[in-house]
């Protein structure tokens, strides 16, 4: 067999295929991503784009994969990647769907695994399960354009909520025992103390998530119950809005022109989370 056959074959995920009514992410991340190949459309529809320079056996094994005919379509890098990030980013709940199936029989010990300075969360596909849920749980928030994630401990509850739009709700309960790896592995990927469970930590995430770049603050804080984390997300790649496009009244928008265009002087900006301080600035 071919080499795009025995080192990456997509097979594994075959018996998803029939429920699954998205094409385009049918085929894992990781092969799609490295042999340079998407699917677009629908059954009766099909059509493979591909980076130049694909080769014959990934075509083959894609179509062995799909079980179905479709045409070929060559797209520049720089396309073949926007369109294949934003294919990727919008198959959401897989953090919601994996919760259930994740147990309490896990030690510490798995957690001390040397984690690379960047990585691509949708690349990280055989990961133990409770990897794979912190991967989920941030690629969700950054889909869902989330501003910051809460990991909060209880007695006997673990709560997860996203940050949108400046409010805070929940979107999963993961089981309590999960509480302590959770915590201890987002301390690893932030290269904190994860013996030092008595005093505030803070750390930073670099990571690439379906080929977007975000920094993720990371905030410990010891509880009675354990530790809560606290996650920022800086999304590098998020537009940038021009003060016309905030939302101020035209008469703060003109003395804000006049203030800005002013030689010296100091801007004081003040508001609670989510107001808009960074984004004004």
């Amino acid at each position: 067999m071919t080499s795009a056959t025995t080192q990456a074959d997509p097979s594994p995920s075959q018996e998803s295929v029939a429920a699954s009514s998205n094409y385009a992410t049918r085929l894992p991340f990781g092969f799609a991503k490295r042999f340079g190949v998407l699917v677009e459309g629908t059954r009766d529809q099909l059509k493979l784009l591909h980076r130049d320079g694909v080769s014959a056996a990934a075509i083959l094994e894609v179509q062995r994969f799909l079980g179905a005919p479709f045409r070929l379509e060559a797209v520049p890098t720089d396309e073949f990647d926007r369109r294949l990030g934003l294919a990727y980013q919008s198959d959401s709940s897989e953090a919601m769907e994996m919760v259930e199936g994740l147990g309490d029989e896990m030690d510490l010990a798995s957690l001390a695994d040397s984690v690379p300075e960047t990585e691509d969360l949708l690349e990280q596909e055989g990961d133990a399960p409770i990897i794979r849920l912190i991967n989920a749980l941030l690629t969700e928030a950054v889909k869902e354009n989330a501003s910051d994630i809460h990991i909060e401990t209880y007695e006997k509850r673990l709560v997860v909520r996203f940050r949108v739009d400046g409010v805070l709700r929940e979107v999963v309960q993961p089981k309590r025992a999960l509480a302590p790896l959770l915590v201890s592995r987002i301390k690893v990927m932030a290269k904190l103390d994860i013996a030092e469970k008595r005093v505030p930590q803070d750390g930073r995430i670099a990571l690439r998530i379906g080929g977007r770049e975000v920094d993720v603050r990371v905030s410990t804080m010891p509880s009675s119950h354990g530790e809560r984390v606290v996650m920022r997300l800086l999304d590098k790649q998020a537009g940038r809005l021009s003060l016309s496009q905030l939302g101020m009244s035209e008469r703060d928008l003109r003395t804000m022109r006049n203030i800005i265009s002013k030689p010296h002087g100091i801007i004081l900006v003040t508001g609670p989370t989510g107001s808009g301080k960074t984004t004004t600035l």
